[in-house]
């Protein structure tokens, strides 16, 4: 029988146990996207907590594209000697550490008046009001460039791994979407058209990391709308298509937080009312456990993990390996110590969402000391 304390490893990438910290932003870098002693002080909690793979908040890739304030960037080789004290500090306290990065495109209300945004097409935000400018075929070969050098920062700087955000209204996860991309070129239309992007950035880490760094993906399972977004079939297409060209393994997500529809009905990725009862836990379990089945890299199940024993059912009646905790971490940082030292009652976080309103992205439990 597997449990979720089991040692494994994704390519070189050896951990201790199943359990990943999801990225969040935690709106602690300074104005260009560097480190703050408040910033790492909370992956370094996170790693003495016992989490035994953090994926950072997301790091932007272009320094005139930064989606939020606060967010860590990649943008050049300045922030490499610092990531690289970062991430000694992590491991010295146990922990693998892996860098999301984005373009966020028109999720943002952050300086939307200084700069341009880039979309798949020109339309407008409808969570944010923001507009997006189409972009070109010329700015998509530099976006690819992009990442990619962004992710040999990444392994320049210690990380064990980098992720593609891919999901919740950010760029990449537009053009997945039928609802946003309207384009009726190569990187329009058709699922592989509009998988085309991610599938050119992927090739062009590659090439720049290697065949022995972890490249995960962060993929919308769905968009979560009534008509128009992307569907849990287009989304399996992707994930295999990305799994057939080489990619480590993708960490499910789901919900376009850019559409009202979906911030409305409570179908985005950080869901509210989790801990009502555990049919509301795991919620993307279903996707995950029908990808798990069609690839031969792991799968990453994020959103409402809670219970130990509906983790450890998924762990031994499907094919699905990791599970990643964001809000529980955010509530608990110490939380995996104390369910490896038995203590294995359900996590203190109630999915109020409230962190999202507090310095730094804390707990307000703790804030308040409760």
């Amino acid at each position: 029988m597997k449990t979720l304390f089991d040692k494994s490893n994704i390519l070189n990438m050896n951990m201790k146990n199943r359990f990943f910290r999801g990225a969040l932003w935690e709106d602690l870098a300074d104005e260009k996207g560097h480190m703050t002693p408040e910033l790492s002080y909370i992956y370094e909690e996170l790693a003495q907590g016992g989490v035994g793979t953090i994926i950072t908040g997301y790091a932007f890739v272009t320094e005139d594209e930064q989606p939020n304030p606060g967010m860590m960037g990649i943008y050049e080789d300045s922030f490499i000697p610092e990531y690289r004290a970062f991430t000694d500090k992590i491991h010295a306290l146990g922990s693998n550490i892996i860098m999301q990065i984005v373009y966020g495109g028109f999720m943002t209300d952050f300086n939307v008046g200084e700069r341009t945004i880039w979309g798949p097409s020109t339309m407008q935000n409808e969570a944010t009001g923001t507009w997006a400018k189409e972009i070109s075929k010329e700015e998509i070969k530099y976006l690819v460039k992009a990442y990619a050098n962004a992710s040999y920062r990444v392994k320049e700087s210690g990380f064990d791994g980098v992720e593609i955000h891919g999901g919740h209204g950010y760029l990449l996860s537009q053009f997945l979407s039928p609802y946003y991309n309207k384009r009726d070129d190569e990187y329009g239309g058709s699922i592989e058209n509009r998988g085309r992007i991610i599938f050119e950035i992927f090739e062009a880490m590659r090439a720049k990391v290697g065949d022995d760094f972890p490249i995960l993906i962060k993929l919308n399972s769905a968009d979560y709308v009534k008509d128009g977004g992307l569907t849990q079939e287009d989304s399996l297409y992707v994930a295999k298509r990305l799994a057939d060209m080489g990619i480590d393994a993708i960490e499910v997500t789901g919900g376009n937080e850019s559409i009202k529809e979906v911030v409305d009905n409570n179908m985005g990725a950080a869901r509210t009312k989790v801990v009502v009862s555990k049919e509301r836990e795991s919620y993307f379990r279903d996707y995950a456990i029908k990808l798990a089945d069609m690839v031969d890299i792991p799968v990453i199940l994020v959103g409402g993990n809670r219970h130990i024993d509906m983790m450890e059912d998924l762990l031994n009646n499907s094919k699905i390996e990791y599970f990643t905790l964001s809000r529980p971490l955010t509530a608990e940082p110490d939380l995996i110590n104390r369910w490896t030292d038995g203590d294995t009652k359900k996590p203190k976080c109630v999915s109020c969402n409230q962190c999202y309103n507090t310095p730094g992205k804390r707990c307000i439990l703790n804030i308040r000391g409760l």
